[in-house]
């Protein structure tokens, strides 16, 4: 039992943290801290199926050895049948929790608990593109509708034949962003157009992007760390500008928590005559500044994923094949084919998804040597 041995030393250090999370969820004072709850139950909750797991997985061990233990020493032929019958109904069922508490261990993508933005954008094809886009949308939505999420469409621009040129939605729900990430990339649609006389197969695309929803940025000031000076502010002098130190300026280190290099903030402001009003505005101004910095970064990753998963809709680049005479459906990335695309495109897609997660969770594995 060496093996299973190096998974249940894995999880031994879990353990304790679930049973001191377990004690901090009841405490009041966390209970109070509302934003430190949230992330200790989520916590919880997903310890929480590692340890029923573990229960399990070591039930499963201790019922071998008991059920080898009756079969190499019991003379009772129905005890040791009965014996035999455990043995192999744990034997078989021990790799499957292997599998599963590998998974668990797995750590899952922080931003998979969050809503997401769905952007589809008919591609090459012209109005067949958009009307596939329109397709699309109609399939994601029905997918939403089964999974109980929230779809609110934001922005949208029509095709001149139906369908949608761009369409942008917001979907809200549990897990929304880890289920669909996969859907990002270029559909390939292989179908006799509506607009098409000759009743030729035409070939059209687009392109779908996934994106987690931005959150709130809690921009944290240490205020004991700003440094303030006070000066006459300069101009026209009335009677009281030039007299009066009403200007206010403020030095404040900041640690770009991006790049951990910290750099000094200078903010000065002189609009009123009274200072402590120019203060809080200068105090405004730093936590402008300081979440303007930190969203970029925020930006430049969502750029960064866009340009990850969706090509310009070039026909070259897909993920996925519709093709309507044959009524297949081919997701190039797993080699996954199947023959149900008017259901399918009636929002059926989760078997396609659960493919993707487990192809995405054994590349996982591999990476942290599981």
């Amino acid at each position: 039992m060496a093996g299973n041995n190096s998974l249940l030393e894995k999880l031994e250090g879990l353990v304790s943290r679930f049973e001191e999370i377990s004690t901090l969820i009841t405490d009041p004072a966390v209970i109070a801290d509302q934003k430190r709850y949230v992330k200790l139950t989520k916590e919880y909750k997903d310890l929480n199926g590692l340890m029923k797991a573990r229960n399990e997985y070591i039930q499963a061990i201790n019922t071998i050895d008991e059920a080898k233990e009756i079969i190499s020493n019991e003379t009772d032929q129905e005890l040791r049948d009965m014996a035999r019958e455990e043995l192999d109904i744990c034997q078989n069922r021990l790799p499957e929790l292997e599998e599963e508490i590998k998974i668990l261990l797995v750590p899952a993508d922080p931003q998979d608990g969050k809503n997401a933005i769905l952007e589809i954008r008919g591609g090459t094809g012209g109005d067949e593109a958009a009307i596939f886009a329109g397709d699309l949308f109609r399939m994601y939505a029905k997918y939403c509708e089964n999974k109980g999420w929230k779809m609110e469409v934001s922005s949208c621009n029509e095709g001149a034949a139906g369908g949608f040129k761009e369409v942008i939605c917001s979907i809200t729900g549990d897990n929304v962003y880890g289920i669909m990430k996969y859907e990002s990339g270029v559909h390939r649609v292989q179908r006799v157009p509506a607009t098409e006389t000759q009743g030729r197969v035409h070939t059209s695309a687009a392109s779908v992007a996934v994106l987690p929803e931005a959150e709130e940025f809690d921009v944290v000031i240490n205020e004991g760390e700003i440094k303030w000076d006070t000066f006459r502010s300069g101009g026209a002098g009335g009677q009281n500008v030039n007299k009066v130190e009403s200007g206010v300026r403020l030095r404040y280190v900041w640690k770009n928590p991006n790049t951990g290099i910290p750099e000094e903030i200078l903010i000065e402001c002189t609009e009123t005559r009274d200072q402590p009003k120019n203060k809080e505005r200068a105090l405004a101004r730093l936590r402008t500044f300081i979440y303007d910095k930190e969203h970029q970064k925020y930006l430049d990753d969502i750029a960064s994923k866009r340009k990850t998963m969706v090509s310009t809709g070039d026909r070259s680049a897909k993920i996925r094949t519709y093709n309507y005479p044959q009524g297949r459906i081919t997701d190039h990335r797993i080699n996954y084919t199947i023959y149900n695309l008017a259901a399918f495109m009636e929002g059926d897609i989760q078997d396609c998804i659960d493919h993707l997660i487990v192809a995405e969770n054994t590349e996982r594995m591999k990476e942290s040597e599981l």
